[in-house]
């Protein structure tokens, strides 16, 4: 730029109409090349703007590939979709004691405790198709029996079964000494002959407990 300002003075000083054509010349290509830097520097600044749009827009796509796949419907879902709370606990099996088999699936639920069991291995157990299977767990839970877990499985998902509330049967109390103890008339929580203190109650629990584990 200093080289251009030197050359123009020095032409200045000439006065000859052909250096006077040759510094307009100059002058003219000096102005065009300016215009030019002035146009680019303008575009370049008006895109920038634009650039920071794109990226922008960009971010939500990238969000979008984040959302994991929905996870597809069980049956016992479906079920409790189109079927009614009336029709869940009214729920029978032809030709078959419903209490028996409620009491059954509670019995053995109940041995896997707080670690509960497959509802598929249940119903090898008992015998029963899934479709009868997966109606009495949705049975179950809704009388408050059980509770389900929704669990994947070797890649399919299913439910563990874990037991809520025992019912009562006689069973529990077949074999009780108390129902054949000659003094049980004068069994009281404070007096002489007392279930706190009685022998024949500690033995036949002990008894009890280590039958129902050899099971």
């Amino acid at each position: 730029m200093a080289e251009k300002d030197s050359v123009l003075k020095n032409l200045a000083e000439e006065d000859t109409p052909e250096i006077k054509k040759r510094l307009l010349e100059l002058k003219s290509k000096l102005k065009k090349t300016t215009s030019k830097k002035t146009k680019a520097k303008k575009k370049l600044v008006a895109k920038k703007p634009e650039a920071k749009k794109k990226l922008v827009a960009k971010k939500p796509e990238a969000k979008k590939a984040e959302v994991e796949p929905e996870v597809p419907k069980t049956y016992e879902e479906e079920l409790e979709e189109k079927l009614t709370l009336e029709e869940i606990t009214g729920f029978q099996i032809s030709r078959t004691d419903m209490d028996k088999l409620i009491n059954k699936v509670c019995e053995i639920v109940a041995i896997y405790e707080t670690k509960g069991m497959l509802q598929s291995e249940l119903w090898k157990k008992l015998k029963l198709s899934s479709r009868d299977g997966s109606r009495l767990a949705l049975k179950l839970e809704k009388l408050g029996m059980i509770t389900r877990e929704k669990i994947l499985e070797k890649g399919r998902w299913t439910y563990k079964l874990i037991i809520k509330k025992i019912p009562v049967t006689l069973k529990s109390i077949v074999g009780a000494p108390c129902l054949v103890c000659p003094v049980e008339s004068k069994c009281t929580i404070d007096g002489e002959v007392s279930p706190r203190t009685c022998q024949l109650i500690e033995d036949w629990v002990f008894l009890e407990l280590k039958t129902s584990k050899s099971k």
